[in-house]
């Protein structure tokens, strides 16, 4: 999309990587926006309308976002991708994390298991269909745009009409009687707005923010990062098939991870993330002096299973902290986070990115510095994760009678 009119190189009148970076940000803010917002309406009216939604806006999203390649009007595609799709996108993530997470109590990582590796199918479908749509003077960007809408569409239409909610109450067999109580896992619950109250959520708040924000801005420009620090050696289509691995490690990190946090407690997964990640970020830019290709992506295909891993485990963590009754709505608040994120980590990447080059320095050490940043980021998350602790007892509910609401709230006789 920075050569829509140059074709083969950036001409004037071509949108910067700066531009199109906040197409990915804004969708990323509407979509945690949208799920705190939209949260309880999707666990009152069930996940059907939510998902029949979702699909109507996303699919929207790229079709708008076409017409604004036609016409060469970026405030289009921000319009389109960015706020349509991204309501799309908070709808789409919140329903089936909440409709599976009923269904597999004991497995929380599979729900979100399935958004982290979409990329591994959608990345090499679009450089794909643009190959096919291209031509020597044209892109086939709209095109492309139009035809992954209409796939979207259809797709997500078939999951809204065939999802089903377990009965209340429901559990796979034997997963009560095999439960064992955890370190720092709570018995009790907290009404949703309570939570808010508490300095936990917004340790829990920051320890997300700061994980994501380091994947999520390396995420939104792996392709041009890796051809750009391996110049001649990484092509676009190597750099996607590249953006495809990642996805798998995005994907499989989120069961590895969630699953590894059971045993190990939330807590101290999310200790591993933030160590190992700061090592891993640091660890970039040599990989980028040497040469070493190898090395640079067994770093990021590390740094990908965690940022995958992080959302799979924020839910449990929020169980932990929060209990049961209202985790899902806790958990739609707490995605206010990934809006933040989703707009720290690209704009830190292009920003600074821009700087260097525009200051001399060479495309393939233009990311060192931001890679550092990333790294204190992750030091800083670290901190915030020692200070999490039981929620004090103030906040806990305690029930007069669970079927009882005055005003929409339940009576639980809170503080």
């Amino acid at each position: 999309m920075t050569r829509l009119i140059g074709i083969t190189r950036p001409a004037p009148g071509d949108w910067k990587l700066t531009q199109l970076g906040w197409i990915f940000s804004l969708a990323i803010f509407i979509l945690g926006t949208s799920a705190a917002l939209l949260g309880r309406w999707v666990e009152e009216g069930g996940p059907r309308k939510a998902m029949f939604t979702a699909a109507w806006c996303f699919g929207d999203g790229f079709l708008v976002s076409a017409l604004g390649v036609h016409l060469h009007q970026l405030w289009i595609i921000y319009l389109g991708y960015g706020f349509i799709g991204g309501i799309g996108l908070g709808l789409g993530y919140i329903s089936p994390v909440s409709t599976l997470i009923k269904w597999f109590p004991d497995r929380p990582g599979m729900a979100i298991m399935g958004f982290g590796g979409a990329a591994f199918i959608a990345a090499p479908l679009s450089v794909w269909l643009m190959t096919r749509f291209s031509t020597p003077s044209h892109i086939g960007v709209g095109e492309t745009l139009v035809v992954l809408g209409l796939i979207y569409l259809c797709f997500m239409m078939v999951g809204a009409a065939i999802v089903r909610v377990p009965a209340p109450g429901w559990a796979p067999a034997g997963y009560v009687a095999s439960a064992q109580p955890k370190p720092l896992v709570t018995t009790q619950h907290v009404y949703v707005y309570d939570a808010l109250r508490t300095p936990q959520f917004w340790l829990i708040w920051w320890i997300l923010c700061l994980n994501v924000t380091a994947g999520i801005g390396v995420l939104s420009q792996a392709s041009a990062m890796s051809q750009e620090m391996f110049g001649g050696r990484i092509t676009a289509v190597a750099a996607s098939g590249l953006v495809g691995l990642f996805s798998l490690f995005n994907m499989g990190g989120r069961f590895a991870w969630s699953s590894i946090s059971d045993y190990i407690g939330r807590k101290n997964t999310y200790f591993l993330f933030f160590a190992l990640g700061t090592l891993l970020y640091a660890l970039v830019p040599y990989a980028g002096s040497v040469g070493s290709v190898g090395l640079f992506v067994l770093c990021y295909a590390i740094i990908f299973s965690m940022y995958g891993g992080g959302f799979a485990t924020v839910p449990a963590y929020l169980r932990d902290m929060f209990g049961t009754r209202y985790v899902g709505a806790i958990h739609g608040l707490l995605l206010t986070a990934w809006s933040m994120a989703g707009i720290f980590g690209p704009v830190l990447v292009n920003y600074i990115r821009q700087y260097n080059i525009t200051h001399g320095v060479a495309r393939a050490q233009a990311y060192n510095v931001t890679m550092y940043v990333m790294a204190a980021l992750l030091i800083i998350g670290f901190i915030c994760n020692v200070f999490v602790r039981f929620v004090h007892e103030r906040f806990h509910m305690r029930a007069v009678h669970a079927d009882v609401e005055v005003e929409g709230a339940p009576v639980f006789g809170r503080q």
